[in-house]
């Protein structure tokens, strides 16, 4: 059995409507048209009443993702939703997510649950090593960690553009302190 290369676009829609809009584009569009649409998150920890609970948080607020092969019927079908949808693209051309953020977001989640598990580590110095989750040996990707709001902060480059995004990380100790751990 052949297996079809995955073709990702970016719509842009309202922050804070993408499973609505999602839920939205498939009732809508024709069957057969959407393979997967989803808006990526990533888990992470909040403090609630000095108790910390796991959350889901977007990864890309304002923006959901739509498989298909056929753009042009895509952007036909969000012409029929009242709700602001606008289909990213390349000057004149639909531009598919390229095969590296496909291949980076694959990497990290699974059809029917795209959402980035959150990730352990301790801090080394100035360094942080990433003990468990999706970040293992992908260290480099940190650009900056927020220990109090369990996160890491990373730069891609998606769509052709550094982005900045957020994921869930959770120091758990120091480690090479000088002091016995």
């Amino acid at each position: 059995m052949a297996t079809s290369k995955v073709t990702w676009y970016v719509v842009q829609v309202q922050t804070g409507r993408e499973r609505a809009m999602c839920e939205l584009i498939e009732r809508v569009a024709p069957q057969g048209l959407v393979g997967e649409c989803f808006t990526p998150r990533y888990q992470t920890q909040k403090k609630f009443q000095g108790e910390w609970q796991d959350v889901e948080q977007l990864l890309l607020p304002g923006y959901v993702i739509v498989d298909t092969t056929q753009p042009e019927l895509l952007m036909q079908t969000l012409r029929k939703i009242p709700d602001f949808t606008r289909l990213l693209t390349m000057g004149e051309t639909f531009a598919p997510l390229d095969e590296r953020d496909v291949e980076w977001i694959g990497t990290f989640t699974q059809k029917g649950r795209r959402t980035i598990s959150m990730s352990m580590g301790v801090m080394e110095g100035d360094r942080v090593v990433v003990t468990e989750g999706p970040l293992v040996g992908r260290e480099a990707l940190i650009k900056r960690v927020n220990r109090h709001r369990s996160l890491a902060i990373l730069e891609l480059q998606i769509c052709g553009r550094t982005v900045t995004i957020k994921v869930g990380l959770g120091i758990v100790g120091k480690s090479g302190t000088g002091k016995d751990s």
